[in-house]
């Protein structure tokens, strides 16, 4: 670990290092613990970026400090970064990228998915989107056509032409249903476009664990910011449901598994709606359904392209797995689907 400690002096901090720890087991960036001498606490969280999904790190960097300044202006608890001897929130080793954070102690985080967190996630994440409302500062798009489900297609349609693994033809009844629905679903990419739906700064990634507590149960601060940038309203709404919602998992092989929660999405539709009061336009409210069914509909599309491309994208674990995959989610949708006119209902809380 002295290359770690090495890397932390890099950063503007008076105290002395005595020892870095690995922390958590994150997906996409490596992260540690930063103990001090005198204190028996971290004091820091040291985390490598990963420049291969991330690949403009001072875009990054510069979105996460304009997001975290913004917030701090309101009065509200948000992550610290610190900046390195030349004035940079990142340092470069020469091979990799890396941040250091503030450690917010006697925090927690919860992985359980209820009602309750549910409609706390919501009023949470409402209220970031909320919050940020008046940003003046524009922000890169981090991931470019991340959630734009016009681009997704045009991904399965170049997969399907190329058929690259020989797959086409036995996927062809989700092709056809895919694309039967294909106009419903580019609904948010055409109000945009014709200036009816407006794009705000989201977080991208809404889950249960990306919000830090405290032992009381209050929410802290809103965590994982790498992917905030203008999306719709939509891409922090029905991600959130699109897993939360689910009562499979999301490469259930039995599909009877699967269904659509509406407990969960009553509960996070509630707090959003409160968390977003004044804030939303009539327009984004209304078609919150929408958006709830376009998570699992994208993202079944992103599982299919990668089957007929022959695995080149996700990870798998057999052979049928990005397959298996993608009848779930679409199992999901349908499920969704069958429920609209009852989400309907719920948004006049």
């Amino acid at each position: 670990m002295e290359n770690l400690i090495e890397i932390v002096s890099k950063f503007e901090i008076s105290d002395k290092v005595a020892e870095v720890k690995p922390m958590g087991e994150g997906l996409i960036n490596d992260t540690y613990k930063v103990f001090v001498e005198g204190f028996d606490k971290p004091k820091y969280v040291l985390q490598r970026i990963n420049n291969a999904i991330f690949q403009d790190v001072d875009m990054l960097m510069d979105n996460i400090n304009k997001v975290t300044n913004h917030l701090r202006k309101k009065g509200r608890d948000t992550l610290q970064f610190l900046k390195t001897d030349a004035g940079k929130s990142y340092y470069f080793d020469g091979e990799k990228y890396w941040r250091l954070m503030d450690f917010v102690p006697d925090s927690i985080t919860y992985q359980a998915v209820t009602p309750e967190y549910s409609y706390i996630a919501g009023k949470s994440f409402g209220e970031f989107e909320s919050l940020l409302s008046d940003l003046d500062e524009p922000l890169g798009e981090i991931i470019p056509d991340f959630h734009n489900i016009e681009f997704r297609l045009k991904q399965l349609r170049d997969a399907v032409a190329d058929d690259k693994a020989g797959r086409v033809a036995e996927v062809q009844y989700y092709l056809d249903e895919i694309f039967k629905r294909k106009e419903k679903m580019t609904l948010g990419e055409r109000l945009f476009r014709e200036g009816k739906l407006p794009k705000r700064v989201c977080h991208c990634d809404t889950k249960v664990n990306n919000m830090l507590f405290d032992k009381e149960g209050n929410v802290l601060c809103i965590i994982d910011l790498d992917t905030v940038m203008p999306s719709f309203v939509f891409s922090d709404y029905g991600d959130f449901l699109r897993t939360a919602a689910n009562t499979g998992l999301e490469d259930d092989p039995n599909l009877d598994n699967i269904d659509f929660n509406m407990e969960i999405y009553n509960a996070f539709t509630k707090g959003y709606l409160e968390g977003t009061k004044g804030f939303l336009l009539p327009i984004e409210k209304e078609n919150l359904p929408y958006a709830a069914l376009l998570f699992p509909y994208m993202q079944t599309v992103r599982f299919l392209a990668d089957y007929i491309n022959g695995d080149t994208y996700y990870k798998i674990k057999y052979p049928e797995h990005n397959l298996v995959r993608t009848k779930a989610q679409w199992r999901l949708f349908e499920k969704a689907e069958e429920k609209e006119p009852e989400m309907k209902k719920c948004l006049t809380f």
